[in-house]
Parts: structure tokens; sequence; C-alpha cells
């Protein structure tokens, strides 16, 4: 398979170090000799870190595609004297995507990982050698189509369209094989010893079998988080990988502080499905929201911020300090403070057999892997503001009409003024006023779909896919008899407290509380999930790189005994 990105970025891929950069590595390396046939990194194993060739020359090697049954291992790239190992699973400590062997014998300087990570830190010039190189790698690796996962599945099931997004998102290469349409499929099925009915099945480095798992199953499968110590107190948790939560992250983690997120589904949250964002300062030509988590997590990884994906939180503990956090695994994550940026996510209309069509036909992200499931087709995107418009122009490219709904009269007061004008000048987008979606019909998937305008007759149309982005309700039940909460469910903050909401809070300080903390001294929220918040990106990032000044503020309160003790008493 044709590896584009490799052609046209290779000398950034894979760059040559100078004397001087070698012999600055040199003093935080160590010198290894190699020989012919020699293992440096093994394919799914902890990576030992960056091996800088200094004579000789090293093969990385990828397996074969997990469609083939042939054990022989693929060359990649050809590393000789003044280029060097690696790519984002080193910096990050998770399983290696390759093999690195040596070809012919010479000498190699080992830059462990925590040398690593100093380098990046403290060596502009080297940091911005290395990063790009390790990001250009995870994507040249993902196009090559080399991956020892499979995923066997079908585009009629549910879970393999979560599946997909799951490893998509997380930028974990993988081989997709649709039984239904793959020459490959049924070879495959009878290999593995699996039947129709029991797709998805995703299958570990070519052994592991894993039918229809949980994305928590698969994380673990293939290695994608680092190991956590449970019982490290952190000084700062992060519960959601949103914008809030990814720029919280980097500020934190770049100040030193010792900084774990943890996410239920990928970077980027419900932000990291927008297929074009272009009011984001700084992207005059726009950036998806994948691209943009995908660069804010590789910021936060720089600076030694630790991401659990596939971890859902519970319950928030927060009668005595540290805090903890319950996961829905059991285990618990204890930190001296937590910011809440777990978002929040569209509402589910009370349509009769919703449930049954998600992911058959109703979809709530609008990314390339939905996209492919309807081109050519008429589709409905429900929903007036922004993700709504984006999702809409995005799939008119490739969809043969849209028909946008919204309840409201029109888009204006939801929706930014570029998108309205969009919508307006493409043509396969028609926009239905006034108009609510009221029932979906069909057997195993979604098949015909019914709106009705106001004061008019149902409307039925032979429609196989409908995009819902309607409303948001935030994702704070874990948070129940902990935070005071706002009517709709929202973290209520700083000013919004009134007195006597703190007094039945107990509050503990003798000042009020900041700008962006709960009504639990140290416990803070930031993005979607808080009250009277700005819903858009920009605002979210804004209000998780401040919070990093407060969680500062609060650390040294925290640790002051006479503070600990009221805390306690309270």
């Amino acid at each position: 398979m044709a590896n584009h990105l490799l052609e046209q970025r290779r000398e950034q891929m894979f760059p040559k170090l100078t004397a001087a950069q070698l012999a600055r590595l040199e003093r935080q390396g160590t010198r290894m000799q190699t020989r012919a046939g020699e293992i440096l990194v093994e394919l799914g194993a902890p990576p030992r870190g960056v091996f800088v060739v200094v004579a000789g020359r090293v093969e990385v090697l990828a397996p074969p595609s997990a469609t083939q049954a042939a054990s022989g291992y693929e060359l990649l790239y050809l590393l000789s004297p003044g280029d060097f190992t690696g790519e984002m699973s080193t910096l990050r400590g998770t399983p290696a995507l390759v093999r690195v062997r040596v070809r012919e014998a010479g000498t190699v300087l080992l830059i462990d990982a925590e040398q690593l990570r100093r380098i990046v830190q403290n060596d502009a010039e080297l940091s911005e050698l290395f990063m790009r190189a390790f990001i250009l790698r995870r994507m040249s690796v993902i196009e090559s189509g080399h991956s020892e996962v499979l995923l066997l599945g079908s585009d009629h099931s549910a879970d393999t369209l979560r599946l997909r997004e799951f490893l998509t998102r997380n930028a974990r290469p993988y081989v997709n094989i649709d039984i239904e349409h793959d020459a490959d499929a049924q070879a495959l099925l009878e290999r593995f010893h699996v039947r129709g009915e029991d797709v998805p099945v995703v299958i570990c480095r070519g052994a592991e079998l894993l039918k229809n798992p949980s994305n928590a199953e698969v994380a673990e499968c293939l290695g994608i988080n680092a190991p956590a110590a449970d019982d490290r107190v952190h000084d700062l948790l992060i519960i959601g990988a949103g914008p809030a939560g990814l720029a919280a992250a980097v500020y934190a983690a770049s100040e030193g502080l010792d900084v774990r997120i943890v996410e239920t589904f990928a970077p980027g949250g419900q932000a990291g499905t927008s297929s074009r964002i272009e009011n984001y300062l700084g992207f005059p030509t726009g950036i998806s929201g994948a691209a943009l988590a995908g660069r804010a997590f590789s910021q936060a990884q720089k600076f030694g911020a630790q991401l659990s994906v596939a971890w859902h939180a519970v319950r928030l503990r927060c009668e005595g300090w540290p805090y903890s956090v319950d996961m829905a695994d059991g285990r618990s994550m204890r930190s001296r403070a937590i910011l809440i940026a777990s978002g929040a996510q569209y509402r589910m209309p009370d349509i009769a057999n919703l449930s049954r069509f998600l992911g058959r036909g109703i979809y709530y992200a609008a990314t390339h892997l939905e996209a492919k499931l309807c081109a050519d087709e008429d589709i409905v995107v429900v929903g007036g503001g922004n993700s709504a418009g984006q999702a809409a122009v995005f799939l008119a490219s490739s969809c043969r009409h849209v028909h946008m709904l919204v309840r409201s009269d029109g888009l204006a007061e939801s929706m930014s003024r570029y998108l309205i004008g969009r919508i307006e000048e493409t043509p396969n987008i028609s926009l239905y006023t006034r108009t609510l979606l009221t029932a979906l019909d069909g057997s195993d998937r979604l098949e015909r779909v019914s709106w009705t305008r106001r004061n008019g007759e149902p409307e039925v149309t032979p429609l196989r896919h409908v995009f819902l982005m309607t409303g948001a309700q935030p994702n704070t039940g874990w948070l129940q008899g902990c935070v005071v909460l706002d009517d709709h469910g929202f973290v209520k903050t700083g000013p919004d407290l009134g007195e006597d909401q703190l007094a039945d809070a107990h509050w503990s300080l003798p000042r009020p509380p900041h700008l962006l903390e709960s009504s639990v001294p140290g416990v803070f929220a930031a993005g979607d999930v808080r009250a009277g918040s700005v819903k858009r990106i920009a605002s979210a990032v804004g209000e998780g790189s401040i919070c990093v000044q407060f969680v500062h503020r609060v650390l040294r309160e925290l640790a002051d005994a006479g503070n600990l003790r009221a805390i306690a008493a309270a």
C-alpha cells in the first residue's frame, strides 16, 4: 500500500541529527554496541526509549497485514547513522506498534523515557524535531495499513461502528474487515473460528480474540493506557479530555504539576467529532475536531500528563482530602485537586425506537466514518447549533441531500453567521424550521423517518441516516451529593454559589470560592459542564487554562495544616 505521507514528508519524519545535536544527546544517553539481528524494540512491548543510530543500520519493521497468515515482518524504514527510532507510543509509555531490529552491527545511543521527556521539555530545538517526527510517524503507520489488530464487523452493526470510532479516535492502527463486503471475510471467519453472529470481533496482536468487547476491554488488550499506580496521589485529576480538560492538562503539566486525565472515549470529547471548526483562533482555513484534539493531547504528553481512556468516573468522594474518584471498573484515583471537565452530551429526543436504531441509522457524530456509511444518500441532521451546522456542511459534500430540521424559527440564535451563510449557499441542504422529528421505522436498521412541521401533517420519507445534535445535558450523574448543581444538572461555581448553598455544602475556607471553583474547595469545573459557561470550544479552552492558576492557589491553601483540620471537621 502506498504511503503518501511518507513520500511527502520524509525529511520531517526522518530528520538527520546534526553533530551538535548528537553531542547534546550523547551527554544524556547510554552507548550500546549492537549485533546483527538483535531486537531493540519488540512489537507490543513497552518501549525502552529512543535509539539514536551512531554506526551501523537499523530496521523498523511492521507486522504483515492481520488478514495474512504469513508471519514475516515487512520493512517500513531503514535507519542509518544520525537517525533515531520512536513514535508517540514511546513518549506515552504504551506498547510499541513496530519491531526495531539491527540489520548491520554498530553502535546506538539509548535515550530512556525519563531522559526523553526532559529533552522534549527543555531543549526547544530537539523538542520540535522529536515531536514532529513522532506525530508524523504515528500518522504514517495508520496510513500504511499495517497492524496486528483486526476488527471483523459489519456496517449494519452499532457495536462495529462504536469500535471503529474508538480505535480511530484514539489513533490506534487496525485492519477493518466488513464481513458482508470484503472478499477475504469468509476465509478470516474460518481461520479465527468466528461465526457471522459473533461480530464485531477484535483480534489483538493476531492472538487474543474478543467477541463484541467493551471499549475498556479493547484498551486493556491493546495496552492503550500506560500503567497507573493506584496508590499515587496526583496534584490534579481531570475528568474529561475535551477542550477544557486538555487545555488544563497542558498548562498544569507544563508548570510542573502531576496530572492525570480520565476520559470515557477518546481525546477531544464531543468536540472531537466536529468535522471542521473554522472560527477557532489561529486556524483560518479550519481544523477538524479530531486534529485539534490530537495536537492538544500531544502537547499534554510532551509535558508529562498521563491519559487513561475507556475509564468511566462513577463517584466523586469529597468527604476527605486528598479527594478520590471511583471508576466503573472498581479502581479509585486520588488527587489533591479535581477538575470536572466531563462536558455535556446531546439529548435523546423522546421518540419510539430511537435506542433500537443507535448506530444503525441514528448517529451522534459526523466524522469520516459516518460519512462513508451514507455516501450518495439523503440524510437528516437534527439541531440548530454549531455542531449541527458543521455536520450539515460536511456531510453535504458526500451525501446526495441533507435535510436539516430545527424546531425554532431559524438558525441565527444558536449558530455562527459563517455557518448560516455556508448552509444557505449549499444547494443540497434544505432547512426546515419549526419542524420536529417524530417517528423512526425499519427492520434491522433505520429505513423511514417522519417529521412534523408546526400545525402540519407528518411527512414520511424513506431515509436511512439521521444525525442527532439537539441540545445538551451535562455528564454530572457521578457528582450527586457532593458538589452543588443547578436545576439542569450543571456544576455551579464561583459567584453563582449563594451563601445558603455554601453553608449547606459546609464550605470550610474563610474566602469565597474562586471563579471556577465548586462548592468543594479544590474541586473545579470548566467547559460545557459548568453552569453559565459559553458553549464554544474557545471558551472551554480558556476556562481550562485559567483554572490552573486557581489550582496552584488552592494546593497551597489545602497543604496548610489549619485548613486540613477545618476540612476534616466539616
